[in-house]
């Protein structure tokens, strides 16, 4: 016999699968910065691994772009958007502001997204947002401040500014565009088509900026140094398009949906924490007292902005995730 739960019972669940999803992706895309930068100091250029990342995940899920190929009919603007801002927008800003800018400056303008994503909600679709996911913002974003110690090394470049706030921006199309359809029942995109599409789109506008035919791939025939320790360059490699773009992909998308862009924006935040840990434990960065207090704070942002989804039916702002989060069971099924 079926048993028989309760809306709330239901939305709870859901609520903790979507936190859990976002903080996979948030470790699986942390984890691109620990892998990537032993490839770089080996001889790559950083625009060849973001190609590399790109294009070989685009190839891992070509077989799923050609089992969702009716959605280059029925949504073909969200699968472009997707490509052009989640993809590459997010991947090419961000390096050309490192060119101009200090790393940890270009991170904290980068994971401003979340709030811009509350903006978005608020004044572009005109929904309230809880108090509790504002406050949760703020403190994210102020832990990541101290996380990246944004304090050092700062240097006014209006180009570089302008690039990392493109970044922000593109992320922001990241958390709106992996939440479209969420509440169109069997109509709703198939998320893993969105992402084999996105890549695709991705990839081919890389191409053409990152110019990979000018790559040095004997690189990739020999190993990286990762704090001393070779390894396999390959290997990294794998890591990066398997674990940090596939996997970072589709736990970020279907934890958007679970969620809602904001809530899912604030729990990203995490990514840079996860990041500094895995530096510091893997590459021999160490975390300076800031840098721990900061990623405490972090973690207290996403608790109290996630803490503030309602259940199913509550009267409250859906802009912390309400009844529109509800999805398709086949939306969901990654």
């Amino acid at each position: 016999m079926p048993v028989r739960t309760s809306d709330s019972s239901v939305n709870g669940r859901g609520g903790g699968v979507g936190l859990g999803l976002a903080l996979l992706s948030a470790v699986a895309f942390g984890g691109s910065g620990v892998a990537a930068k032993p490839l770089i100091e080996a001889g790559l250029d950083p625009l060849h691994v973001v190609w590399l990342r790109v294009a070989g995940a685009a190839l891992v899920m070509l077989p799923l772009a050609v089992r969702h190929r009716a959605l280059l009919l029925r949504r073909p603007g969200l699968l472009a958007g997707f490509g052009l801002l989640a993809v590459a927008g997010v991947q090419a800003c961000y390096f050309a502001a490192l060119s101009r800018i200090p790393v940890g400056v270009a991170l904290l303008i980068e994971y401003l997204a979340p709030a811009l994503v509350l903006g978005w909600v608020r004044f572009v679709q005109k929904r309230p947002v809880t108090r509790a996911a504002a406050v949760g913002v703020v403190l994210a974003v102020g832990g990541l401040a101290c996380v990246v110690e944004v304090w050092s090394g700062l240097r006014f470049d209006a180009l570089g500014l302008l690039l990392a706030l493109g970044a922000a921006c593109c992320q922001v199309g990241y958390f709106v565009l992996s939440d479209q359809g969420s509440d169109a029942g069997d109509e709703a995109p198939d998320p893993l088509g969105v992402i084999a599409y996105g890549l695709l789109v991705g990839a081919a506008v890389l191409t053409a900026v990152a110019r990979p035919w000018t790559m040095d791939w004997s690189v990739l025939q020999g190993t990286a140094s990762m704090d001393g320790r070779p390894v396999a360059a390959v290997v990294l490699l794998a890591w990066i398009v398997l674990v940090a773009t596939v996997v970072a992909y589709v736990t970020g998308v279907v934890s958007v949906r679970r969620l809602s862009p904001q809530v899912a924006g604030v729990v990203a935040c995490l990514e840079a924490v996860i990041a500094t840990v895995l530096a510091w434990v893997l590459l021999g960065e160490h975390l300076s007292a800031p840098q721990i207090a900061g990623g405490a704070i972090v973690l207290a942002g996403a608790f109290i902005a996630q803490s503030s989804t309602p259940s199913k039916g509550s009267g409250r702002p859906v802009a912390s995730g309400g009844p529109e989060r509800e999805l398709s069971r086949r939306g969901t099924s990654a």
